[in-house]
């Protein structure tokens, strides 16, 4: 574990193991823990940095929700990794932190070895649609300030798209409920504000643009984000899709193994390339 000052802000960061980086963005409620699933394995084979982003996990919360735009966190990632004397690194982001890896890999594609992005998406092209999510997550932000952490987190585990999830073991989501509510209702409402898919800025025009070898996962009990992929795949020039059975959008919590197993066989096949 370690805290390290970018862009005056104060990241909290779990780094284990050996190896080519690989830097692992959570989604939306989450925090480095979100990969413990998946981290020992990967930390065999790689050096693994997992920060909490800006407004979860113990890493420091600003009272400006403009801070937490996808063009800061993404700036405040590459000073992490020259803070961490890193030139690049493999980027694997879930959700929200899929939406922030691939707005790294084209805003700073010399840091992005390759790109994996689980259950995400380049944003949402119409602007009605775009400001009715907006208002929608303004609402939330503003629910989550009133009512506090634990109406949210249980407002959160019932929404239909992790209706899957309610297969997992007691153990499993009670851990992952615990690691919720240790988020800081402030920051989670900065975030949506600052960094939701209603304010970021439709990056589907702009796929063709990858210049690093992509992965896309999805559960195939996600459909909406499944469709999706396969959308992104019609664009993304150097891109693959893998559809992971029996799961839904948390595919790495929901079939750990054979989502760390995909990751592995498709950074081992880049080490095989000329």
């Amino acid at each position: 574990m370690a805290f390290l000052t970018v862009n005056d802000i104060r990241y909290h960061c779990d780094i284990r193991g050996v190896g080519e980086p690989i830097l692992l963005l959570h989604g939306f409620t989450g925090s480095a823990a979100s990969w413990e699933v998946v981290t020992p394995a990967l930390s065999r084979r790689f050096t693994v940095i997992a920060p909490d982003l800006i407004g979860h996990g113990q890493t420091e919360t600003s009272p400006n929700w403009q801070r937490y735009g996808i063009d800061q966190c993404a700036d405040d990632l590459a000073a992490l990794l020259n803070e961490l004397n890193i030139s690049s690194a493999h980027i694997l982001g879930y959700s929200m932190g899929g939406r922030i890896a691939l707005y790294m890999a084209l805003t700073h594609p010399e840091l992005v070895r390759s790109l994996i992005l689980e259950s995400s998406s380049p944003g949402i092209t119409e602007p009605d649609m775009r400001q009715e999510r907006r208002n929608s997550d303004e609402q939330l932000a503003a629910q989550i300030e009133q009512n506090g952490i634990e109406w949210f987190v249980n407002y959160w585990e019932n929404l239909p798209l992790f209706s899957s999830q309610k297969r997992l073991t007691e153990h499993v989501r009670l851990r992952q409920r615990s690691q919720r509510l240790l988020n800081n209702l402030h920051g989670l409402a900065y975030s949506l504000r600052g960094v939701g898919a209603g304010v970021q800025p439709s990056l589907w025009d702009r796929l063709q643009e990858l210049t690093c070898p992509t992965l896309l996962i999805t559960g195939e009990l996600d459909t909406k984000y499944c469709q999706i992929a396969s959308q992104m795949m019609e664009v993304i020039p150097d891109g693959k899709l893998e559809i992971l059975p029996d799961s839904g959008h948390n595919p790495h919590l929901e079939a750990s193994k054979q989502f760390t197993e995909t990751v592995l066989d498709f950074l081992t096949s880049l080490r095989s390339k000329p």
